[in-house]
């Protein structure tokens, strides 16, 4: 069934052929067959989705946990751990169930070190992740009033596909630098090039060539419409990766986050000590109520915008969006992402947002929430077999990455209209900034930027939807928060 036949369904207009009938109440509830999926890619999916975003309940502990609040003090690590795990396995379990949709949800990137270097020094850590849940507040009545699905509809269709390029281009180089294959230069290095291919120039290291063959195994796979592709190759290569590890002198920094090694012990004991530490209001008692405000809009447009783009990006590459861009259950799905937000600030493991490593499970043919079942469950187990989660090193699930970069960038690019330069120009700023700057909020702030004053310049500023206007101020304001903080006087 067509995805546009899918968005006919939910949307009540007469579908071009009549869906399959649900072969038991499992697939009546997620809609499994009528999705065009069987239990199995949803398996498949939901496994994938988890190994290629396991990590961050290892990395999320890292960035919080290097953090101070004003008064000196830092999150213990265990409990940070169990917060991560927790909050992750429980909203994406809400996402699937409610949203019926395969994104998963974890702490976010990006907004995790915002609290944690900007907010957290301001204000105690229970403040911090107060602000946190005020965003997440945020995000909820505007879902309720329909105003973040508004502008959504008011993003161009140029424009959406950018995003999911952009996407694709973005957890690309997630994976191409995780895994060692490209890595930062060092600042002493006085030069003008950011990356370069390995260390020094060079491949060096078991790890890399982990990622190496990975790549090549899941191409090769993908090439050949081998079923399970991804899941085939992070499996295959996590057991190689245990054996070069077991038999080579590698140090453990070199595989990164997770050392591919049969753990001592593979349990271990949650503290959910961090859960509900929070306060909602005392923030604005020791920053003021202007420089608090700031605050909450800083960790609301990151949470906005980095979960719109990876919704496109999903429904784009699942085939789960109809012609006009909307996925089935759109309003549940927004509305748990704020529900995600909001509850990673209550359980002190910053905003839970939507996870753009989903994409690993739609590659594996996932197409609606019983994959997010899995997904979440497993965050869950997570909380006891700590140790098995981390087994997995980033060369091993990283390929997953760059092949599902190749994978929406194929079945975009094609539909943008570039021979209209006031629609292409902005689409070629979206989707190359995302990568460039690290980040998806920027890349969607410079497109739609670019894309109103250009439609301005061309005579054409009727074109701009209101609601684009305003989200373009916003974005204004976004990026020149800098010098609106030095003039209101904060530090």
């Amino acid at each position: 069934m067509s995805a546009s036949a899918t968005g006919s369904v939910e949307s009540g207009k007469q579908p071009a052929s009549p869906p399959p009938a649900p072969k038991n109440a499992l697939d009546r509830f997620f809609k499994i067959s009528e999705r065009g999926s069987s239990v199995s890619s949803e398996i498949r999916g939901g496994l994938a989705t988890f190994f290629a975003m396991a990590y961050i309940v290892v990395l999320n502990p890292i960035i919080l946990g290097a953090g101070e609040d004003k008064f000196g003090h830092q999150l213990d690590n265990t409990q940070l751990v169990t917060a991560t795990a927790l909050i992750a396995g429980l909203t994406t379990l809400l996402m699937g169930i409610i949203g019926n949709v395969p994104i998963a949800l974890a702490a976010g990137l990006g907004i995790n070190a915002v609290v944690s270097l900007q907010l957290a020094p301001k204000m105690s850590w229970p403040d911090a992740m107060g602000m946190v849940v005020l965003a997440g507040l945020v995000l909820m009545l505007l879902v309720a009033s329909g105003l973040r699905q508004r502008v959504m509809d008011a993003i161009p269709n140029g424009l959406r596909r950018s995003i999911a390029i952009g996407i694709g281009l973005f957890i690309c180089l997630i994976g191409l630098v995780d895994s060692g294959f490209v890595t930062r230069n060092p600042d002493a290095a006085n030069t003008t090039v950011p990356l370069g291919l390995g260390q020094g120039g060079q491949l060096q290291g078991w790890p890399v060539l982990v990622f190496v063959l990975g790549l090549a195994l899941m191409f090769i796979l993908v090439v050949r419409k081998t079923k399970g592709a991804i899941l085939i190759g992070i499996v295959v290569m996590t057991v190689v990766a245990i054996v070069i590890n077991s038999i080579a002198t590698i140090p453990d920094t070199a595989w990164g986050l997770a050392v591919p090694k049969v753990p001592d012990s593979v349990v271990s004991t949650p503290d959910f000590g961090l859960v509900g530490q929070i306060s909602l209001f005392d923030g604005f008692k020791e920053v003021g109520w202007l420089t608090g405000c700031l605050f909450v809009f800083t960790v609301l447009l990151s949470g906005f915008f980095d979960a719109m783009g990876t919704i496109i990006g999903v429904g784009e590459e699942s085939k789960l969006a109809d012609e006009n861009g909307q996925l089935p259950r759109m309003g549940r799905i927004l509305m748990m992402d704020g529900i995600g937000v909001a509850g990673g600030g209550f359980g002190s493991c910053s905003a839970n947002t939507c996870f753009v490593e989903s994409t690993a499970g739609v590659g594996e043919g996932a197409r609606t929430g019983l994959a997010n079942v899995l997904t979440g469950a497993l965050f869950l187990l997570t909380l006891i077999f700590t140790p098995l989660a981390t087994v997995v090193p980033s060369q091993a699930a990283t390929p997953a990455l760059v092949v599902v970069g190749f994978l929406i960038m194929a079945s975009n690019v094609r539909e943008i209209d570039w021979s209209d330069a006031s629609v292409g120009i902005p689409a070629f700023l979206t989707l190359v900034s995302m990568p460039f700057t690290y980040s998806i909020t920027n890349g969607i702030g410079i497109g739609v930027l670019a894309f109103i004053v250009l439609r301005a310049a061309t005579g054409r500023i009727r074109e701009i939807p209101w609601l684009l206007s305003v989200v373009g101020a916003c974005f204004l304001v976004y990026f020149l928060l800098n010098p609106i903080e030095q003039l209101i006087g904060v530090k």
